[in-house]
C-alpha cells in the first residue's frame, strides 16, 4: 500500500478517497461523545510535515486498540482516507499495527522535508561563512556549533507558519536569503548585522517551540511560557556575545567601529523589535534600517507560508477562490503562472 504524509493527505481534493498508509507519531487521545452521546476519541497523530486529529467511534474496530497505545509511540494506520466536506479529513476501515525500529528511524530522518531542510540549514552557515564582520560572524557560528541540533528541530510556530518539526531552519534560511538579495540592491543597508538579526529574531523558540529529540511532539515548557521567545533570544545572544569575546577574533578588534557594546546593542534591537508592533509582544518599535527591514522580512516569509498551505488545503468556493483560513482575513484567490512556469 502506498504510503501517504499528513500534508499530503491534508491536501486531497474535496470529496476525494484514496487507501494508503500513513507513518505518524501517537500524539496523544481524547476521549469525546457526540450529539447523539455515541463515544467517540479525538487522536492526534504528527510526522514531519504537521500534525492531524481523526475521529474515532466507538464501533470501530480500532476504537479499543487506540485507547491501548501508549502515547509517543510510532504507529502505522492503513485506512480509507477522505475529504470530509464537515470535518475534513477523514478516515474508514482502520488498521493500526506499530512501527519496527528501522520503520521508527526512517520516519525521523527522512522525512518529506528532510532535504529540504538540510540544504536550508547548509544555506544557514554559508550566510553565517560569508560575514565580513568577525564579531557577528563569531557569534552566529557559536549559535549553529552549541545550538545546531536543536535549531534544526524547532518550529517556527506551534499552529500558524512553518509549524512542523525543522520548520524554523526553513524560515531563517529563506528569511537570510531574501535579506541577502535586498543587500545587494540596497548596499547602505548593514548586511551582517542584518543577517545575524535573522538568525538570532526567533532563537528562543529553542525551548518555545522545541520537538521532542525523537518525535513529533511540540511540549510546552515552563522556560518558554515564562520568559518567551523574544526574551529568551536576548538573554541567549548575551551568553554566546560573552563567550565569543574570549575567541582570537575579538581579541584583534579590541578598537573595531562600531564598538563591542554598540554593534551587541544593534543585534539586541533587531531581536526585541521583530514584530513591529508594541501589541504584537514586541517591547519596542523597530528604530533602524535593518529593524524595520527584518520585521518585513519575517512577516513576508510567514505570509507566503501561510498562504500556500492555504492553496493546498483551504476549502474552496470556485475554481480560483479559496475560502478564508485564519489567521489571513479574507479569502483567497489562486496565483497566476506566468509563461515561463507553464513552458
Amino acid at each position: 500500500m502506498a504510503l501517504s504524509t499528513i500534508a499530503s493527505l491534508k491536501a486531497l481534493p474535496p470529496e476525494s478517497r484514496i487507501s494508503s498508509a500513513l507513518h505518524v507519531q501517537f500524539v496523544g487521545l481524547a476521549e469525546r461523545m457526540g450529539k447523539d452521546q455515541r463515544p467517540f476519541f479525538e487522536a492526534k497523530l504528527a510526522d514531519a510535515s504537521g500534525e492531524l486529529m481523526f475521529r474515532v467511534w466507538s464501533d470501530s474496530a480500532e476504537y479499543l486498540k487506540l485507547r491501548d497505545l501508549e502515547t509517543g509511540i510510532f504507529i502505522s494506520v492503513e485506512a480509507e482516507f477522505f475529504q470530509h466536506p464537515k470535518f475534513g479529513l477523514d478516515a474508514k476501515h482502520w488498521q493500526v499495527s506499530v512501527l519496527d525500529e528501522d520503520a521508527r528511524a526512517a520516519l525521523l530522518l527522512a522525512g518529506p522535508l528532510a532535504e529540504k531542510q538540510s540544504s536550508d540549514f547548509a544555506s544557514i552557515e554559508a550566510l553565517v561563512d560569508s560575514m565580513q564582520e568577525t564579531r557577528l560572524a563569531t557569534v552566529c557560528r557559536l549559535f549553529l556549533e552549541e545550538h545546531g541540533e536543536r535549531f534544526r528541530r524547532t518550529g517556527a510556530a506551534r499552529v500558524f507558519h512553518h509549524a512542523r518539526r525543522g520548520g524554523l531552519v526553513e524560515h531563517v534560511a529563506q528569511m537570510m536569503r531574501d535579506g541577502e538579495a535586498l543587500c545587494r540592491s540596497r548596499p547602505d543597508l548593514f548586511r551582517d548585522l542584518l543577517l545575524s538579526g535573522v538568525l538570532f529574531h526567533d532563537s528562543g523558540k529553542l525551548w518555545e517551540n522545541c520537538y521532542d529529540e525523537a518525535g513529533f511532539s511540540m511540549p510546552y515548557s515552563e522556560f518558554g511560557e515564562l520568559l518567551g521567545h523574544i526574551t529568551i533570544g536576548v538573554e541567549l545572544v548575551n551568553s554566546l556575545w560573552r563567550k565569543a569575546t574570549e575567541q582570537p577574533a575579538f581579541a584583534e578588534s579590541t578598537n573595531a567601529q562600531p564598538s563591542h557594546d554598540q554593534l551587541r546593542m544593534h543585534l539586541l534591537h533587531l531581536i526585541v523589535s521583530h514584530h513591529g508592533e508594541l501589541e504584537f509582544g514586541s517591547p519596542v518599535l523597530p528604530k533602524t534600517p535593518e529593524a524595520v527591514v527584518l520585521h518585513y522580512l519575517d512577516n513576508i516569509d510567514a505570509k507566503l507560508e501561510m498562504l500556500a498551505g492555504a492553496y493546498a488545503t483551504g476549502n474552496p468556493l470556485s475554481a480560483r477562490i479559496v475560502e478564508r483560513v485564519r489567521p489571513l482575513n479574507s479569502n483567497l484567490v489562486r496565483p497566476l503562472r506566468n509563461a515561463t512556469e507553464m513552458g
